[in-house]
């Protein structure tokens, strides 16, 4: 590699790096701006919350017995950054809608920062939320178990979690036409894995041939995940990969999630910049 092509290979790493900074930043202002975006994802998780520990925690019998209330939260916590990706979608049709794109093209700019600076912010965002739904939890009765290491360890799992989710939304968003249709989309994608899963219930109520669905299901690994490494109880899932080694599983979904739409989102970005 000669001189030149170096310079210009560095230039172009450095400003990838700080276009993306600037970028994060821009979208880590508009959540003060737009508090209501906050607070209504906070009461709409801490609904949940409330309603299944209060209402439907009583009928449902855990094998082998625990709070249900510890058994709950981890499964909270995987829905609400499931559901953490319908926003992104949103999010990004609507800037697209605005005609940010046409404006982020006339700049001198690396044109994947547009998106990744998007998924940098919206793990930051997820993360204030998930602090929120922990103090909930905390107020409700879920403790944790297993030490301060295996709590990071937990919230990092979740966090990265989250970033894979974040390019879903960044995809879909860039799909659909309107920010009606835009949540219409995440929310249709969205809804049947976070609840054909063990985030509410033990895999054990669900019918025999919906078991194995749920077993692999991405929101179940991250669920089983976090109860493990929060020591709360975790009733065995089934005789699977999935259910043995949950934290292995997690992280494979979420490398396969960043591996097939991180690509995919920007070459769509890059063919609607042409």
């Amino acid at each position: 590699m000669t001189a030149t092509s170096t310079a210009v290979a560095d230039r172009t790493r450095g400003s990838a790096f700080s276009d993306t900074v600037v970028l994060t930043w821009r979208n880590l202002k508009r959540i003060p701006r737009i508090p209501e975006l906050a607070a209504f994802a906070i009461l709409q998780s801490v609904m949940f919350v409330l309603l299944f520990a209060f209402v439907f925690g009583g009928a449902i019998p855990l094998p082998g017995g625990g709070s249900y209330k510890e058994y709950l939260m981890p499964g909270i916590f995987a829905q609400t950054l499931a559901f953490a990706s319908a926003t992104t979608c949103v999010g990004i049709t609507d800037d697209m809608q605005k005609g940010l794109v046409d404006r982020f093209r006339s700049l001198p700019m690396v044109r994947s920062a547009f998106l990744t600076g998007r998924t940098i912010a919206d793990v930051v965002y997820n993360a204030g939320i998930l602090v929120v739904l922990m103090v909930t939890g905390l107020a409700i009765g879920w403790r944790v178990r297993d030490g301060v290491l295996s709590f990071l360890a937990a919230v990092g799992i979740a966090l990265l979690f989250a970033y894979a989710m974040s390019w879903l939304g960044v995809y879909l968003g860039q799909l659909t036409p309107t920010v009606e249709t835009a949540q219409q989309v995440a929310f249709t994608a969205i809804f049947p894995i976070t609840f054909v899963s063990n985030a509410f219930v033990p895999l054990q109520a669900l019918p025999g041939w919906l078991q194995p669905v749920a077993e692999w299901n991405p929101v179940s690994t991250l669920t089983a995940s976090m109860r493990e490494l929060f020591g709360n109880p975790n009733p065995v899932n089934g005789t699977g990969f999935p259910s043995e080694h949950p934290i292995l599983m997690t992280i494979a979904w979420c490398a396969a999630f960043v591996v097939i739409f991180a690509p995919l989102a920007v070459r769509r970005y890059r063919d609607i910049s042409k």
